[in-house]
């Protein structure tokens, strides 16, 4: 019985984590359009599990060498769910995915992506 209640417990932690999605944005506004490339954009736009704006973050990496691991393992950090860019490297998609991070294909305003991802 012991067991049991820390895997319940587990579970229920697992279960109840929210979405954190990364908007890849050029500009810093929540009504800027998507970047063409996650790797490569200006800045993330962060919102919450119900679309809410939270913060733009500025990409530290957007002339790295290795960019597609280190923009993985920044966005991780900050607590990020998925990812929504214009198209994906194929090392920015490796990084994600090894971090558990969904990444999401769109074209179009911010606020439009935010919206395609909460309702799957």
């Amino acid at each position: 019985m012991i067991l049991v209640i820390p895997f319940l417990m587990m579970s229920f932690v697992y279960t109840s984590q929210k979405e954190r999605i990364a908007v890849a944005a050029d500009k810093k506004m929540p009504d800027a359009a998507v970047s063409s490339q996650a790797g490569r954009s200006s800045f993330f736009l962060l919102f919450d599990d119900k679309g809410t704006f939270l913060e733009a973050i500025s990409n530290p990496y957007t002339d790295a060498k290795s960019r597609g691991t280190a923009v993985a393992d920044f966005l991780a950090a900050k607590g990020v769910t998925v990812v929504v860019a214009g198209r994906f490297g194929d090392r920015v998609t490796e990084g994600l995915k090894n971090k558990g991070i969904r990444a999401l294909t769109f074209k179009g305003k911010t606020a439009d992506a935010v919206k395609k991802v909460l309702s799957k």
